[in-house]
């Protein structure tokens, strides 16, 4: 792959504007990054569960903004908890296949950045087989 990409985890005010800048040229793909929050609340997440739906809707926002542009704009739901150090730690008792591998999260996202103008998706899920959804 020959065109930028660029992978974020969190946008906010003067994204957007930055982003148009950035790939003006009219090709090459962003994708954010978010978790399960950012399509419903769940109890005890009431504090968070806004902020990653504004992310996903500035994020859709920015896709309509820049996909007529040439840019592709996508959204992966990380519906998993990510196998870091801190992540074993605090779940010791959870099997290998709870986690999800950073390297399956960074897979899709080369996927999704990869795909052809005739068939971008915006809203991609991943999850481990066993996560309950």
């Amino acid at each position: 792959m020959t065109q930028p990409v660029c992978v974020i985890s969190g946008v906010g005010p003067g994204t957007g504007s930055a982003l148009v800048r950035r790939f003006a040229a009219g090709k090459g793909a962003i994708i954010v990054t978010g978790n399960t929050e950012a399509q419903r609340g769940r109890a005890n997440f009431a504090g968070f569960a806004p902020t990653k739906a504004a992310q996903r809707i500035l994020s859709e926002a920015i896709a309509r903004d820049l996909g007529p542009k040439g840019v592709h704009v996508a959204y992966i739901v990380i519906d998993a908890v990510i196998d870091v150090p801190w992540a074993r730690e605090r779940f010791k008792s959870k099997p290998d296949e709870f986690f999800i591998a950073p390297s399956a999260i960074a897979d899709e996202a080369w996927h999704v950045a990869g795909q052809p103008r005739s068939a971008w998706s915006f809203n991609v899920e991943v999850r481990p087989y066993g996560e309950t959804w």
